[in-house]
């Protein structure tokens, strides 16, 4: 008889009660981090009419639960902190306690299968003869001070256990985004606080999921649909429904967003860039913060030619990361160029998610932070000045200055002859800019670099960080570098 009451009385605390009224939004759970110096909402539900009493560390707040049940309280912003505290929830009779909260520094990453890569693919890799790479690092991950939340689908909805954030480490950690954690890892590293981070990412997605229609109405590029390059398809809504509102208005210090292939394998341009735009503003308003850092990545070298279903050329990659770097054009992005970090463009999915995450990190040192003087990014064009026979480039984001991989002679430069076709030319760097000029071409009409699919970095600036792919004069096409265009309302 003692055993069978000991299981009941087991039974009574583990099972949730059936007329609990109390509950809270899935992102709010044990071992979470909050971001400092921000104010924090905590919301959920209850019986409607009740009190609901919010304690953490010395702040208390009270609110009722509206007719629906839905209640929100904002607590004041609080400091970075290592000591682990306890989040108070009260209504009526009911308690909920969440237990080992941090304070810091939180971003979400979203994206598709580069960005959903997970943790357990890194352990299966074989380094070649001589890289070090960090194929143990679940096994040596035990940083208790980065949290790691995985946004599932058909598991966002408030439930009874509270669970959902973990220490970086262990099962939750296989799971998790190599870049989400890589990019974590060194953040915590450098700015000595707690890091949290939020996984939201779906292989295979287009951008179009993961915002709602309302999102591209907002812009008259596509409110005014003049034909199939203004058209809305693709599920607008399917994941930011299920995963991307679930965590607002979660307090966050910016966005990482790794996607585009999908896109590119329908051949879009420019209308990527405005899906960018439309994505990234309806972003900021939902969390009511139009200064939110958006951190983006230019997709990987990839062998998009050889696709059979499709007319792909070796040029349709640079003109889709053309697209890509025009949203550049929307305050507070940084664009991440990925063009040294895959040794395979047969490759969709490169393998280097560790110097990625680092160089990630850099950008939000850099840019978000300000305790970096680095550069956010490679260098960008700026312009191009063509004196007698010979091109001189300038860029912005030279940082330190510019050089070339490992010193060797530039590669990777074009000119556009007086018959209208490209032919290698020799580039070298004088006061920090650019000279290109190609033998035999008198006139030359245009200048480009790394405008191959399958293109190697060849210019960098002081801080290690690859230029991105440009070109100065398309022909015959009207989307031409970063578009003016491209602009806030």
């Amino acid at each position: 008889m003692i055993k069978y009451g000991l299981i009941l009385i087991m039974m009574m605390v583990l099972v949730p009660r059936l007329d609990a009224q109390l509950a809270l939004a899935k992102i709010i759970g044990h071992n979470m981090v909050l971001q400092q110096g921000q104010p924090l909402p905590i919301w959920g539900q209850a019986r409607a009419g009740t009190l609901v009493t919010i304690r953490f560390k010395k702040q208390q707040r009270e609110t009722r639960a509206d007719a629906s049940g839905n209640w929100k309280v904002i607590l004041k912003p609080e400091k970075a902190s290592f000591d682990p505290a306890m989040l108070e929830i009260r209504s009526d009779n009911e308690t909920i306690r969440l237990q080992n909260i941090l304070v810091g520094e939180v971003w979400l990453c979203s994206g598709q299968s580069n960005m959903e890569f997970a943790m357990r693919k890194i352990g299966k890799l074989q380094p070649p003869p001589g890289a070090h790479w960090p194929v143990d690092e679940l096994e040596t991950a035990h940083n208790t001070h980065i949290r790691i939340f995985l946004a599932e689908r058909k598991k966002m909805m408030p439930d009874s256990t509270h669970a959902g954030w973990n220490q970086a480490e262990g099962t939750a950690l296989r799971s998790f985004s190599a870049v989400g954690y890589f990019f974590a890892k060194e953040l915590q590293a450098r700015l000595k606080v707690p890091v949290g981070v939020i996984s939201a990412a779906i292989p295979g997605s287009r951008i179009e999921p993961w915002m709602p229609r309302d999102a591209f109405m907002e812009l008259d590029f596509f409110s005014n649909q003049r034909d199939s390059t203004h058209k809305i398809d693709g599920d607008p809504g399917k994941f930011y429904t299920t995963m991307i509102q679930p965590l607002i208005p979660f307090a966050l210090k910016g966005f990482l967003w790794y996607q585009g292939e999908s896109n590119c394998f329908l051949n879009e341009r420019q209308q990527y860039s405005y899906k960018m735009e439309a994505l990234i503003r309806y972003w900021r308003k939902q969390w009511g913060n139009d200064h939110l850092p958006f951190y983006y990545v230019q997709i990987a070298p990839y062998y998009y030619s050889k696709a059979t279903d499709r007319p792909y050329t070796v040029y349709s990659e640079p003109e889709f990361w053309e697209a890509q770097a025009a949203a550049l054009r929307i305050p507070h992005t940084v664009m991440i160029s990925t063009l040294d970090l895959n040794d395979d463009p047969a490759d969709l999915h490169p393998v280097n998610k560790w110097d990625l995450g680092k160089r990630m990190a850099g950008t939000a040192l850099s840019a978000a932070y300000k305790v970096s003087s680095a550069a956010p990014m490679g260098p960008v064009f700026k312009s191009a000045v063509k004196k007698g026979d010979t091109f001189v480039i300038d860029f912005n984001y030279k940082g330190k200055g510019l050089i070339s991989r490992e010193g060797r002679p530039l590669e990777g430069f074009e000119v556009e002859n007086e018959n209208g076709d490209y032919v290698k030319a020799d580039a070298v760097i004088k006061d920090s800019k650019i000279q290109v000029h190609a033998a035999g071409v008198v006139a030359p009409r245009a200048v480009r670099y790394a405008w191959r699919e399958d293109a190697r970095a060849s210019l960098y600036n002081k801080e290690g960080l690859p230029a991105l792919p440009f070109r100065t004069a398309p022909r015959n096409y009207k989307f031409r570098g970063i578009i003016p265009a491209l602009k806030l309302k």
